[in-house]
């Protein structure tokens, strides 16, 4: 069919604002990689723009020597992969029965809102740092992981992800046999792949950027994970608290934004590499819930 003026017009105004909303995301990513590959006096004068002036690599020779970056990138990953696989866990398991016509399950509704009570109206922040505190999870690994265990939201957009999925399928496989558990595990998940991946994506992502548990919820620092000791980092007071003697030959070639960016380009690679993997789940996985069941 034959665009209209209009339509093409519609079309070229799209690409152009798409196009610059995806430079301004790109630029910054840019500039910071420019800056950790800079020498101390390009960027101190603020000289760097989007290519590196003076180029080498102690910015992050020195990161990667740094044992406290090193521990709090693995308390990240680990938080990622045990945090991710317990928020999957209850998505999909918890979304199944929700799925469900209220003759199926009894108290459907009033379950459904027992899940959107809490995200609508939450404890508060004292509230819950006392919960954490009366179950013993204060300071310890669990306490990024518990907290944040059951993402109300994303098990409503699982529930309409299941409910999108063909009636006659679970019928067949009770007629057959099947018990819930079967349906589950051996037809609604394999099924389910692009939302799977998409709230994995998303969850990942969440785990992975998250520092304010890491905050209020720990008291050693050789426990932070990795953005909770990147924010500690980007203190003044702590940075210089931070210098020692061992540190003075790379204070006198690179500063601290060579430093600070050189961990932010490192931070940000994990997530880059997980992305790929997902991408072709992604356009049909971002629309699970906009079909009603």
């Amino acid at each position: 069919m034959k665009k209209s003026v209009g339509s093409k017009a519609f079309d070229g105004f799209n690409y152009i604002f798409l196009g610059l909303l995806a430079l301004s995301c790109l630029i910054p990513i840019i500039h910071i990689i420019a800056v950790s590959f800079s020498n101390k006096a390009a960027t101190s004068a603020n000289l760097v723009t989007l290519w590196p002036v003076g180029f080498h690599t102690l910015a992050y020779e020195r990161v990667l020597s740094s044992w406290d970056f090193v521990r709090a990138f693995f308390v990240s990953m680990g938080r990622v992969l045990v945090g991710v696989s317990v928020n999957m866990f209850i998505i999909c398991v918890t979304a199944y029965p929700l799925s469900k016509e209220s003759n199926q399950l009894k108290g459907r509704t009033f379950l459904v809102w027992l899940l959107v009570f809490p995200m609508l109206f939450k404890g508060g922040l004292i509230p819950t740092y006392l919960v954490v505190r009366d179950v013993g999870l204060l300071n310890s690994f669990w306490a990024l992981i518990w907290p944040g265990a059951v993402p109300i939201f994303s098990i409503i957009l699982m529930m309409n992800f299941y409910r999108s999925l063909p009636k006659s399928l679970s019928e067949a496989a009770m007629i057959d046999g099947a018990g819930h558990f079967n349906i589950l595990f051996k037809i609604f998940l394999p099924l389910s792949k692009p939302g799977i991946a998409t709230l994995t994506l998303f969850e990942a992502v969440g785990h992975w950027n998250e520092w304010f548990m890491g905050m209020i919820y720990l008291n050693d620092q050789a426990k932070f994970p990795l953005q909770t000791y990147l924010r500690q980092m980007l203190l003044p007071s702590f940075a210089e608290g931070k210098i020692t003697a061992s540190d003075i030959e790379y204070v006198k070639m690179l500063s601290d934004k060579n430093f600070t960016a050189a961990q932010l380009v490192i931070a940000i690679i994990p997530i880059l590499c997980i992305y790929p993997f997902v991408q072709k789940y992604f356009v049909k996985g971002l629309v699970i819930g906009s079909v009603k069941g």
